[in-house]
């Protein structure tokens, strides 16, 4: 059901699969996170980029995989050696604050250093956790629904691609993961079929709100899930 619901939020804002199903994994099975968050958001985007391919800023996402690739890297030595629970506390409290400037009206300039900041945070929290989507989401809120769905998948499909492969080095990434992860795709599937109504709903003038609501609740489910462990 978190999948699903996941899915859905993300089929229509461009992202928010991570926000539902990574603390909803890690208390059923924390041995399978966040390997199997991982397989869910490579499949997802795949379905965003079949329908608005057309619609991807290159030259942002270019930007904000420069950053990810060193981000990925921190996230992974985050993983072995420190603390996730300091690291998801310091994240939580940063969207949170970021969320509460931007809402009134403190614009974040979409630039080439902006992006790549966002990029590496991305990769940092999304490589340890699970929830990448927040740091480059916001950098995009004033985007049109198409760009940000569009931009966010492509960055989404890699980014989990070479957190997988870099997890799998570190030998952090059990078979049970990827099993899990994959008995979950079905769900990832119809959630999407169905997000096709708040999807136009919300692109009708309500994006940036939709963004702003999930990056805060990604932010207090990372505090939640961190502070709890």
């Amino acid at each position: 059901m978190a999948v699903f619901a996941g899915a859905v939020i993300q089929g229509a804002v461009g992202f928010g699969l991570g926000l539902l199903a990574s603390p909803i994994i890690a208390m059923l099975e924390p041995r399978v996170v966040p390997g199997a968050v991982h397989i869910v958001n490579a499949t997802l985007p795949l379905f965003t980029l079949a329908r608005e391919w057309r619609r991807v800023d290159w030259r942002g996402f270019g930007f904000a995989v420069l950053g990810r690739l060193p981000g990925s890297v921190a996230g992974g030595f985050v993983v072995v050696y420190v603390s996730t629970r300091a690291l998801g506390v310091l994240v939580g409290v940063m969207v949170l604050v970021a969320v509460a400037l931007t809402a009134r009206s403190v614009a974040v300039p979409r630039n080439g250093g902006t992006l790549t900041a966002a990029g590496f945070l991305s990769g940092v929290t999304g490589t340890a956790t699970g929830i990448g989507g927040p740091p480059v989401a916001l950098v995009y809120q004033t985007a049109k629904g198409p760009q940000i769905r569009a931009t966010l998948a492509l960055f989404f499909v890699l980014g989990a691609l070479q957190s997988l492969a870099l997890l799998a080095v570190l030998g952090r990434l059990p078979a049970r993961a990827l099993v899990t992860g994959a008995a979950l795709v079905p769900f990832v599937v119809l959630g999407f079929a169905v997000s096709g109504p708040l999807r136009r709903y919300l692109d009708g003038g309500r994006v940036r709100r939709a963004v702003l609501s999930v990056a805060a609740l990604s932010a207090v489910a990372v505090l939640a899930r961190s502070l709890a462990a």
